[in-house]
């Protein structure tokens, strides 16, 4: 008896022991830090260089002032602030749409960027950034063209106007999916084309990315109107090469400047809106 009784009140000692064990509060640990960057990820560059590639006919995202003929546009805008953020310094260099992914994936290019849509397949190519802008593409026509087909897009689709494009964009996939007639999508080589077609008369109307609309619209006061909204819930994004260690400081960057209201700056002053969701 005198057995069972000891161990009876060991086992009582031990519960015991372990409830008091169980009431102590945790020990408290850091205060949680939104701003900080991820364990392990440095925020500071050190000077580095990063070569960003322009396309200098994709206003308002990069193209040459009228005024000094110097790069200007969202881009160089964007690439400053996020250097002022992770102690880098952008290099722009001019590059072309034609093999653009290529010539990343090669090396050439440290980033892609100007207005670039995120698609699956892009995705799958390359690693890519948090959106940063959220837009739609729209069909541009010439301001006072008020020909019934530009009414609403079921009207346009019904007409045989033709649509100016860039070849290989998500706005040349959205116009051959809009018409079943291949011979009125019209598709040029650079960005800026179309819009010079549209003004000359050669196209009656051009699809092209709302964001991008607003810079046509800036650079010709007066003589361009959007007619509808063909899509919407579009993102631009960064592409980078597979694997670059530019990825997660770059992202942390822009959540810093949505933070700060840099983002939403850069945004107003080229896109004429605030880029933060509403």
């Amino acid at each position: 008896m005198k057995k069972a009784s000891a161990a009876l009140t060991l086992i009582v000692g031990l519960a015991l022991l372990l409830s008091a064990c169980g009431t102590q509060p945790a020990e408290e640990g850091p205060e949680p830090c939104p701003t900080c960057p991820p364990t392990g990820v440095s925020t500071d560059l050190g000077g580095r260089e990063i070569i960003v590639p322009l396309d200098m006919a994709y206003p308002p995202f990069s193209y040459a002032d009228p005024e000094t003929d110097e790069p200007t546009g969202f881009d160089l805008d964007f690439w400053n602030a996020v250097c002022e953020e992770l102690n880098c310094e952008p290099n722009f260099v001019t590059a072309s749409w034609e093999g653009f992914f290529e010539a990343m994936e090669a090396g050439e290019y440290d980033v892609g960027e100007g207005g670039l849509t995120l698609t699956l397949a892009r995705a799958m190519r390359v690693d890519v950034s948090m959106p940063y802008v959220e837009y739609g593409q729209v069909i541009l026509k010439t301001a006072g063209d008020d020909r019934a087909a530009f009414a609403d897009e079921e009207t346009f689709v019904a007409s045989d106007l033709t649509i100016g494009t860039q070849i290989g964009t998500t706005n040349e996939i959205a116009a051959l999916k809009m018409v079943a007639d291949e011979d009125r999508v019209v598709s040029f080589e650079t960005y800026d084309m179309p819009v010079v077609s549209l003004l000359a008369g050669d196209v009656d109307s051009v699809i092209i990315d709302e964001v991008s609309a607003v810079g046509f619209m800036q650079q010709h006061p007066g003589e361009l109107e959007v007619a509808f909204t063909v899509t919407g819930g579009e993102y631009l994004v960064i592409f980078f090469p597979t694997k670059s260690d530019l990825l997660v400081p770059v992202n942390w960057a822009i959540k810093q400047m949505f933070e700060d209201g840099t983002m939403d700056e850069i945004c107003e002053k080229w896109l004429l809106r605030p880029c933060t969701p509403e």
